[in-house]
């Protein structure tokens, strides 16, 4: 009885800020409530909400496609670029500094990002413009584009997460004990061999690691989009399809158009891909790493 008294607290927490919030969500996703009106008198309408946003809402479907290429982009990419710059930066000299610079996009916040990049992307001011004309290559629509808007966005994120990246590698480079690589060496393994029958194995779980949580953290994407692309699509100047995120659709389905019944339906399907996804990498890379290898 004793030890029940001593979990109440966490167990209360855990009812009333975990469980209470999920059972509400839920119940609202099968509800037409507009968050005006008081929540009992929102009608039931059942599973209309998730067949309307999967089989005719086109915008939600656009969404879910643009945060899947956002999110397997920004994830894969950043990884291999981070890894690259891990490997080159691990034992150089003036380590330190280079971790310290390329740590740096990180701790700016993700609005403030977006807007330094929604200048340098700007049509006719911004300086990736002025260095395409400077080489005599044409200028770009860079958020204004169907075809550029999302990739521009996708490397503004890449840019400006791949520094924790290199960071976690790192660590996992260091964790890689030396004697593999002498033992390689007098084999006569190549620089090439190492890396593809050593470290790749071996940082397997950083690997792991790094996918699942950049998964979890891209597939809920809003502040950088919102801040690069929003203001341009209610000024009509960048493409709303090409640039809708699931978690900007939720936020312009609930607090625009007011159909919290409809955006929380949305929210349980993101939960439901995010979840399956996590699941099929925890699957896929469970094992590898030291305690595999030894």
């Amino acid at each position: 009885m004793a030890g029940y008294l001593f979990l109440s607290p966490a167990i209360l927490f855990y009812l009333v800020f975990l469980l209470f919030p999920v059972g509400l969500s839920v119940y609202i996703s099968f509800t037409n409530w507009n968050m005006l009106a008081p929540l009992e008198r929102a009608r039931w309408v059942g599973f209309s909400n998730y067949t309307y946003l999967l089989t005719r809402d086109d915008m939600f479907i656009a969404s879910l496609k643009n945060t899947l290429v956002y999110a397997l982009g920004t994830v894969f990419i950043g990884m291999a670029i981070a890894l690259g710059v891990a490997l080159l930066i691990n034992n150089v000299r003036g380590s330190a500094l280079w971790r310290f610079l390329i740590f740096a996009p990180v701790v700016t916040p993700a609005i403030a990002v977006g807007r330094i990049w929604g200048g340098i992307y700007h049509p006719s001011q911004g300086y990736l413009n002025q260095l395409l004309r400077a080489v005599g290559l044409p200028p770009q629509q860079w958020l204004s584009s169907a075809e550029l808007a999302l990739p521009s966005i996708m490397a503004t994120a890449i840019w400006a997460g791949v520094g924790a990246t290199v960071i976690v590698f790192i660590a996992g480079l260091r964790n890689i004990p030396a004697q593999y690589y002498e033992a390689a060496r007098i084999d006569g393994a190549r620089p090439w061999h190492e890396f593809w029958h050593i470290t790749l194995p071996l940082l397997r779980p950083t690997v792991l690691f790094l996918s699942v949580t950049g998964l979890i953290s891209a597939w809920q994407v809003f502040d950088l989009v919102y801040s690069m692309a929003l203001g341009g699509t209610e000024s009509g100047t960048t493409p709303a399809r090409a640039v809708m995120v699931v978690a900007l659709y939720l936020y312009t389905t609930a607090f625009r158009s007011l159909r919290a019944g409809r955006a929380t339906a949305g929210a349980l399907i993101l939960f439901v891909i995010i979840f399956g996804l996590t699941l099929i990498l925890l699957r896929v890379l469970r094992r590898g790493g030291l305690e595999a290898y030894e």
